[in-house]
């Protein structure tokens, strides 16, 4: 491996998100030694000086969101982009626009999923907007993300696009540039983290030529299999709802 790639270091009960670099490493399981990496290649073994052993992997997106990426506002949870995803039928080489950006945390899981297509993300917050251009600039993906600093709110500059998601807010205000933007067959999907904004989003909706409109409320709970298997007692079940509506000309 060489030095400045990164690397995750996984056991049976933890995992660590590391660069390859001539340092030492402390964690609860003891010292890591990560110039060890340069002599190891993915899917080597590495030991702290405790004696621990830890398996060498390739980080996927998921590991550098959850790691790597900072969080400044609240972020859509993978659960739900992972509806998104099902539900529209998005595919590779798309082009999709995503406002509000906050920290960028959707517009790198949709464009790791639909490179080489494009996510034209929009900010009005500049303060917003360079905490997601280093997160962007993290996940090694910004040639399939454009920042924009600018209200959606006046305008969707881009024209045929395949998807536009909306977390922010008064999203409602935006549903007439979502429509003008979309080409026929496209999908508008909105984000809210309360039930009055869904209504609002909804009669806007109504208001043009969108189909398979529906409202979903995903819920994803974890269960621990132990002695006794029962639902973990802590844990986040209810995010958001989500919108669907599909352009139909």
């Amino acid at each position: 491996m060489k030095a400045g790639e990164l690397v995750l270091l996984i056991s049976s009960d933890n995992s660590y998100l590391v660069e390859v670099r001539r340092e030492k490493l402390h964690t609860q399981d003891g010292i890591f030694d990560l110039s060890q990496l340069l002599k190891r290649r993915i899917g080597g073994k590495i030991k702290t000086h405790l004696g621990k052993e830890y398996t060498i992997v390739k980080p996927n997106i998921a590991d550098i969101l959850e790691k790597k990426v900072r969080r400044a506002p609240q972020i859509i949870m993978p659960k739900d982009i992972g509806l998104i995803i099902a539900y529209t039928g998005i595919q590779p080489g798309s082009l999709i626009v995503d406002a509000g950006t906050g920290s960028g945390f959707l517009s790198i899981f949709l464009a790791s999923y639909i490179k080489p297509g494009k996510v034209v993300t929009y900010e009005r917050k500049k303060r917003f907007l360079e905490i997601a251009r280093e997160n962007i600039k993290v996940s090694g993906l910004s040639r399939y993300i454009k920042l924009k600093l600018k209200d959606v709110r006046k305008g969707i500059d881009e024209k045929n696009v395949d998807m536009v998601t909306l977390d922010m807010k008064d999203a409602e205000k935006v549903v007439k540039h979502a429509y003008k933007a979309l080409k026929p067959g496209g999908w508008l999907v909105v984000y809210s983290p309360y039930i009055e904004q869904v209504k609002s989003v909804v009669e806007e909706i109504k208001k043009k030529a969108f189909c398979s409109l529906k409202v979903v409320e995903n819920i994803v709970r974890e269960w621990q299999v132990e002695r006794s298997t029962r639902p973990k007692t802590i844990g986040l079940m209810h995010s958001g709802w989500l919108t669907f509506a599909r352009k139909i000309k």
